[in-house]
């Protein structure tokens, strides 16, 4: 653990979780905020980058009694995957209720519907929402379907247990790996997400961000070329947003939620597929096209500084355009925030790494992109 000399009377956040920490540490230090780290892998990157950190056992027992004790004013959860967004909402509960102490994350029901994607279908049919049509098929009950179909686990993400199947043989082989699975209608469309931050029943959606049209192989956005705002014929992006927006209310979600959609190509249908409540992969493609970084608005509602109408003068609008580059060599440490109206950003782990543009217009960022050598992927 590392320490500095600090004032009692300064502002503390615990945040927890320290891979994301680099994508708020400098703006919290702006802030003069105290940054309080916990981390189970003590390997683990940005662990310095904080004014105290501590290694604990995985689990929220020990961020909740290290909240307790550093008598810290907030707690911000960096946890960029579902698994533990259950065990958060719990700890969420427990200190907000008998220590009256913020934890910017979202509830236990809010969050048990965003994990479970089964759940989710429940969630937007009964709320009205439009939503691809899907039912659950087993192992031992497969009967004749029509294809091509999407077959998603409950839990899961980043691809995982997904799979498109074109036939009676694809969908036998995917079961030798699993009992049963959700069934969705395949869409030939475009892939749409749009962050929503809310907090203390205000919210504001961002920016639609394009992540590129349906494919038969269920390519992860993260292998895709994605720019923002979407610009597709006939799309009203204010549509999105409202419905984004919409959505988010009624899931009762705070801190910052990523509403995926699925826009038919045919029938210029939109249909919500699933809410992420957590840090979203798209916070990039937001933050380089409307000025607003997502994550430091999470710093925000946790000193008590946040507010939809700030938000709202200081939106603007850019374009963004993200490539994926897997390992991108730069003669410098790139900084992870746009220093210029025409500037960009490496990002993401190693093999993984992508480059986000933000320029005044479309014809800009691509010129960036060649002279920066980066083959564009559609």
């Amino acid at each position: 653990m590392s320490i500095k000399q600090l004032s009692s009377d300064i502002m503390k956040i615990l945040f927890i979780g320290a891979r994301l920490f680099d994508d708020v540490a400098m703006y919290a230090k702006e802030e003069g905020i105290t940054t309080i780290l916990t981390e189970s892998n003590p390997k683990s990157p940005n662990l310095n980058l904080s004014d105290i950190h501590y290694i604990v056992p995985r689990g929220m027992e020990y961020p909740k009694d290290i909240a307790i004790k550093e008598d810290v004013d907030a707690v911000v959860p960096l946890i960029g995957v579902d698994k533990p967004l259950v065990e958060i909402a719990r700890l969420k509960e427990e200190l907000e209720n008998v220590y009256d102490l913020p934890v910017v994350a979202s509830g236990i029901e809010t969050a048990q519907i965003s994990i479970d994607k089964f759940k989710t279908k429940e969630f937007l049919i009964k709320n009205g929402i439009k939503t691809p049509k899907c039912r659950k098929i087993s192992r031992n009950s497969l009967k004749p379907e029509s294809y091509p179909l999407v077959l998603k686990q409950r839990e899961g993400q980043g691809g995982s247990g997904l799979k498109i199947v074109s036939s009676a043989s694809e969908l036998e082989t995917y079961f030798k790996d699993y009992n049963e699975a959700i069934a969705e209608e395949f869409m030939d469309g475009f892939e749409i997400s749009v962050e929503v931050l809310r907090w203390r029943d205000e919210s504001i959606p961002l920016v639609p961000v394009y992540k590129g049209k349906t494919t038969m192989e269920g390519f992860h956005p993260l292998k895709k070329t994605k720019t923002a705002p979407a610009d597709i014929d006939g799309l009203d992006n204010e549509y999105l947003r409202s419905l984004a927006n919409k959505v988010t209310i009624i899931l009762g979600a705070e801190g910052n939620t990523d509403v995926d959609m699925i826009c038919d190509m045919r029938t210029q249908d939109t249909y919500v597929i699933e809410m992420n409540t957590r840090p979203s992969g798209t916070r990039y493609l937001t933050t380089a096209s409307t000025n607003i970084n997502p994550m430091h608005e999470l710093v925000n509602m946790a000193s008590g500084t946040w507010s939809v109408k700030k938000i709202k003068k200081q939106m603007e609008n850019n374009f963004s355009l993200e490539i994926p580059v897997g390992n991108y060599s730069t003669s410098k440490d790139h900084p992870k925030y746009f220093s210029t109206e025409n500037s960009w950003i490496l990002h993401g782990l190693e093999n993984f790494q992508r480059i986000t543009i933000r320029a005044k217009n479309a014809t800009e960022a691509f010129e960036m992109a060649k002279k920066l050598n980066i083959k564009v992927i559609n």
